[in-house]
Formats: C-alpha cells, structure tokens, sequence
C-alpha cells in the first residue's frame, strides 16, 4: 500500500522535472534563435536552471521513498 503511494510521489516529481526541463530548452532554443550572440550566456543559464529542476526532482524522489517509514 505505502509502496505505491512513495511510487507515485516519486513518479510526479519526475514527470514534474521533465516537464519543467523541457520548457527550460524550448524557450532557451527560442532565446538562441531570437539572440543568436547571446548563445553562450543563455546554454549557461539553461543548464544551471535544468540542475535546479534536476536537484528538486531528486529531493522529491527522496522524500517520497523516506514516506516508506
């Protein structure tokens, strides 16, 4: 019963990472073809901003699988 329940949590916050990392590189990739000079600072801000969604998605899995106890 609880298993599932951890499974569920930690499937919604990767499904919550993923949705929020591709609208990370979607409007980067807008950013880029709109700035094509600014390139090199907006794939900085894009992969730093995607290890943020990845840390929380992690956090989030984590938490849920602690549930278990």
């Amino acid at each position: 019963m609880f298993g599932s329940i951890a499974a569920l949590g930690a499937g919604l916050a990767v499904i919550g990472a993923g949705i929020g990392i591709g609208q990370v590189g979607g409007k980067a990739m807008e950013g880029i073809a709109r700035q094509p000079d600014a390139a090199s600072k907006i794939q900085t801000a894009m992969i730093i901003a995607a290890a943020l969604i990845e840390g929380a998605a992690l956090f989030g899995v984590v938490v849920s699988f602690l549930g278990l106890r």
